[in-house]
């Protein structure tokens, strides 16, 4: 079945660095775009990033253009999220996403805190 399990959160401080990967299994990886969103304490969960199966430039939300990079590794079925540059409204729980037919599949997901 389709597994997504993302790693790599933590405590950092504001301006500091992270990179959150996400293991895929269960689904023909290379084939599917897959996407990073993330879930603030009392919030509706965010589109971050997405990465496209074809060589189609990726997208970020606004509030993460210039900091964050999303790169993807076919042969290790691995999503990353490269994170610079932290501030503390990036805190939140980051899961890893994909689409496959009309389902939507998520990551348990991991814990990013930034303190300023």
């Amino acid at each position: 079945q389709v597994q997504l399990v993302e790693s790599g959160g933590g405590l950092v401080q504001s301006g500091g660095s992270l990179r959150l990967s996400c293991a895929a299994s269960g689904f023909t990886f290379w084939y599917y775009d897959m996407g990073w969103y993330r879930q603030a304490p009392g919030k509706e969960r965010d589109f971050v990033a997405r990465i496209y199966s074809s060589n189609e430039k990726p997208q970020y939300s606004g509030d993460v253009t210039g900091r964050f990079t999303i790169s993807r590794d076919n042969a290790k079925k691995t999503v990353d999220l490269q994170m610079n540059d932290l501030k503390p409204e990036d805190t939140a729980v980051y899961y890893c996403s994909v689409v496959i037919g009309v389902m939507t599949y998520w990551g348990q997901g991991t814990q990013v805190t930034v303190s300023s």
